[in-house]
């Protein structure tokens, strides 16, 4: 049996919607197809063989066994798209599976060592630390954020926002629309002149410089990125902030200070765990005053079922240790924590439009993106954002603002009538 015969045990009919060609010479589906896919060697094989489904897709591809044209890389959604609504896989038969086994050989199911890129399984991380204690939680930011910063700048642009955007009109820029996600939670949080922000996992920094340059703030800002906090550091020197605005390399669970005025948390609760709200939303109680406002701006799914992580691949390439959940269970934990909980918008749509711009920006940027961090991490983030792309634009996945109060004993807010940020 060659490769191309097994791989007609796994696919309907004669719908394949790429080309296959194996190192065998075998080869499977239309010639003229716009994508063809070519699996260059046995380690190729042994990868897919070895670990069925994405991750053993993710290992080939990334390490350039499994090669796919007719898309860029950096930009492979057409790609995906086409497979995903074109191509149909069928579960074959026991006898089936022994069959393509043999002939393929049983050696194959022996895994090739991981590509460098990839991050250890959730067993191997669990013996070395607990899940989401500082420690863990410290190791797997570092995997994901402490790439390159100027691999980041590429893709991100130079907002350096590694979050959804909120675009004002279709056609608006990813500067634009990353501005306006920025002044859109200033302006859900109220902010004035004189007042105390904390952003939570604030990234590059980029609410925390806009809050203190546009709105007249003081902001302390903590990431556990030790390459994120420098770059931020450096841009609020640059920008002429330091008097105002702070970025520490620091878990938020050690920040001290209190009495904040509004807390920001942009990004952050998708690395939490959903079995840490509860301690989570109390931190942020505690360190808002009276009045105060949050405003949480997460990634979650489109209902409250429990389950785990979409996928090897996310979990072992992109964000190990992730964990969503539905708006709903958010609410809940928000409204548990003793926060009054305000407002709430579904903002999914955006998120798959900041993608679109990010995959962009890589596919223009890919030779000094390739440079800086070689192809198989370019390659990564590439399929992943395309792949997230897909889910947003699909309901997969969402992107929720949940704007609370810390509502006095006697029920005052200072919370208007009727919201005042506008559209």
């Amino acid at each position: 049996m060659t490769i191309g015969e097994a791989l007609e045990v796994l696919f309907q009919g004669d719908d394949l919607a790429f080309h296959f060609e194996a190192y065998d010479g075998s080869s499977l589906g239309p010639p003229d197809a716009t994508i063809r896919v070519r699996l260059e060697n046995e380690r190729g094989l042994s990868y897919i063989m070895s670990a069925p489904g994405d991750l053993g897709f993710a290992r080939a591809y990334v390490t350039g066994d499994l090669v796919i044209e007719g898309a860029h890389p950096g930009d492979p959604y057409d790609a995906l798209v086409l497979l995903m609504e074109k191509t149909r896989l069928r579960a074959p038969s026991v006898a089936d599976t022994l069959k393509v086994v043999r002939a393929l050989g049983v050696s194959h199911l022996l895994p090739p060592p991981a590509p460098p890129q990839e991050s250890l399984p959730r067993w191997r991380r669990a013996l070395e630390h607990l899940r989401h204690s500082k420690a863990r939680d410290a190791e797997v930011i570092h995997h994901h954020y402490d790439v390159s910063n100027r691999f980041y700048e590429l893709v991100l642009g130079p907002s350096m926002t590694y979050t959804c955007a909120v675009f004002p009109k279709a056609d608006a820029s990813l500067e634009e629309a990353q501005f306006e996600k920025y002044d859109l939670v200033c302006r859900k949080l109220d902010l004035q002149p004189g007042q105390r922000l904390l952003d939570i996992g604030c990234g590059w920094g980029g609410m925390v410089r806009h809050a203190a340059k546009h709105y007249g703030v003081t902001v302390i800002g903590a990431t556990l990125s030790e390459q994120q906090a420098l770059w931020a550091q450096e841009a609020i020197a640059r920008e002429g902030l330091s008097d105002v605005a702070e970025v520490r390399f620091s878990d938020y669970r050690d920040i001290t200070e209190t009495g904040f005025d509004a807390i920001s948390s942009i990004g952050l609760t998708e690395h939490i765990g959903v079995h840490n709200y509860a301690s989570y939303f109390g931190f942020i109680r505690d360190h808002l005053k009276v009045g105060g406002r949050l405003l949480n701006h997460c990634i979650t799914r489109p209902d409250n079922r429990a389950r785990a992580t979409a996928g090897q691949f996310i979990d072992r390439y992109v964000f190990p240790d992730g964990e969503l959940t539905g708006s709903g269970r958010i609410i809940t934990s928000v409204q548990d924590a003793g926060l009054e909980v305000q407002h709430e918008e579904n903002l999914r749509l955006h998120y798959a439009m900041t993608l679109r711009d990010w995959n962009r920006n890589l596919k223009d940027n890919w030779d000094e993106a390739v440079a800086e961090v070689g192809v198989g991490t370019a390659r990564v983030w590439g399929l992943y954002m395309a792949g997230s792309r897909i889910g947003f634009e699909r309901n997969n996945i969402q992107l929720h603002h949940v704007l609370a109060t810390k509502t006095a004993p006697d029920g005052s807010s200072d919370f208007p009538l009727r919201p005042t940020w506008g559209s």
